[in-house]
């Protein structure tokens, strides 16, 4: 899984990034797809999430809701790897439309000592989990110097944002993670993710732009997120007017609180092809508007050139024009001359495919279908390569 940590300049900061990032999360997902094989198939879907979010479930038949309870406390929806279950800031308080585990006697505690709704809830939903790991000499703790005992429990909540606060006696800040993206074959492609969600991150925050949909839609655009080629093929709940408002952050999203209800008419179904790239008189698309604030940046020639061929590579894979990494593994497989069209990949097929992505990788190979024609193999890395 490929990662990116931001870190904001306040709390308020950081819980706005927190939800507007979250409704990107399926998007981002479906564009970066890169896991359609599994144990020697070919599977039906194209993203790893759904595969690890199972592999971690330790939720017991009660939890899941299979048994009445007995032993256990509360029925949890979710397993701890899975998508956001509340937003954080003021603004997306009205979008929180799922239901929300909870451990009171943590939720009563930290509202005793001053902590908001909205944060205490969503830390109370972490513990709701158990342990997974415990070192012995990490069980005895000064919690009022040091934060193992809650790192145990937020470490291994593998959410698709985490909200991370300031470690005790540091200088780091408020901090969120964003984490659906896939690994990519060339540190081109993945750069590529990286700078398109930093440079949205900072378009976020400049434009006051508003991305949130109620939660129950970003579960529906993760479960879809995953699906086979769900980049041309899939429909995802989106905000039609992200710009409307135009609310500061630094004091948790001001006038955006307004209204307690949500209105159907705020989002609608739109392809990742038009969430990206726009369509006319329907979405503005994300890639214009980078490119907008791109303009008004003092941004030097070199600098310029590397970031445009990045949005480049996001841009063609959004239209399909370019593949994603799934979809040429796909293809790489069913064109092999051993594959018998039953989704078996033998050892030989096998073999195959990780020399030619070892080839991309150490750019020993062009594969025009995935990085573009005119790739530039020789840069080093692949860190700087361009398309045409």
């Amino acid at each position: 899984v490929n990662c990116v940590t931001f870190q904001a300049c306040s709390i308020s900061e950081a819980r706005y990034l927190y939800d507007q990032l979250a409704t990107i999360c399926p998007i981002v997902m479906a564009l970066s797809a890169a896991s359609p094989f599994y144990r020697g198939y070919v599977s039906d879907i194209d993203c790893r999430w759904g595969v690890i979010s199972a592999s971690v479930d330790d939720r017991t038949r009660e939890e899941r809701g299979l048994e009445p309870l007995k032993n256990n406390h509360y029925r949890i929806s979710k397993s701890r790897y899975d998508s956001i279950d509340s937003y954080l800031s003021e603004c997306g308080e009205k979008y929180n439309d799922i239901d929300l585990t909870i451990d009171k006697d943590i939720y009563e505690h930290l509202i005793k000592e001053g902590i908001d709704h909205l944060l205490a809830q969503h830390i109370a939903h972490l513990f709701i989990r158990d342990p997974l790991t415990l070192f012995e000499e990490k069980i005895h703790l000064d919690d009022a110097n040091e934060s193992d005992h809650f790192e145990n429990i937020q470490s291994t909540n593998w959410q698709t944002m985490r909200f991370k606060p300031p470690p005790p006696n540091s200088d780091i800040g408020w901090r969120v993670e964003f984490r659906p993206m896939e690994v990519q074959l060339t540190d081109f492609e993945n750069s590529a993710y990286v700078v398109f969600v930093v440079l949205l991150t900072r378009v976020i925050l400049s434009y006051k732009l508003d991305f949130l949909i109620p939660l129950s839609k970003v579960d529906e655009n993760m479960k879809m997120a995953q699906k086979r080629d769900a980049v041309r093929q899939g429909m995802f709940y989106f905000r039609k007017d992200i710009c409307k408002g135009g609310n500061t952050v630094v004091d948790g999203c001001g006038s955006a609180q307004n209204g307690t209800g949500t209105d159907a008419e705020e989002y609608t179904l739109m392809s990742i092809d038009t969430i990206i790239n726009g369509k006319e008189g329907v979405f503005p698309g994300l890639i214009p508007i980078l490119n907008s604030y791109l303009e008004n940046m003092e941004v030097d020639v070199d600098t310029r050139c590397t970031i445009l061929n990045y949005l480049k590579l996001i841009k063609k894979r959004a239209s399909g024009e370019l593949m994603t990494v799934a979809r040429w593994m796909r293809e790489f497989i069913a064109q092999h001359p051993d594959y018998k069209q039953d989704s078996v990949i033998t050892d030989e097929m096998n073999y195959s495919l990780i020399w030619k992505c070892n080839q991309i990788a150490q750019g020993q190979a062009e594969c025009p279908e995935l990085l573009g024609v005119g790739f530039n193999k020789k840069q080093s890395g692949n860190k700087t390569g361009s398309l045409e």
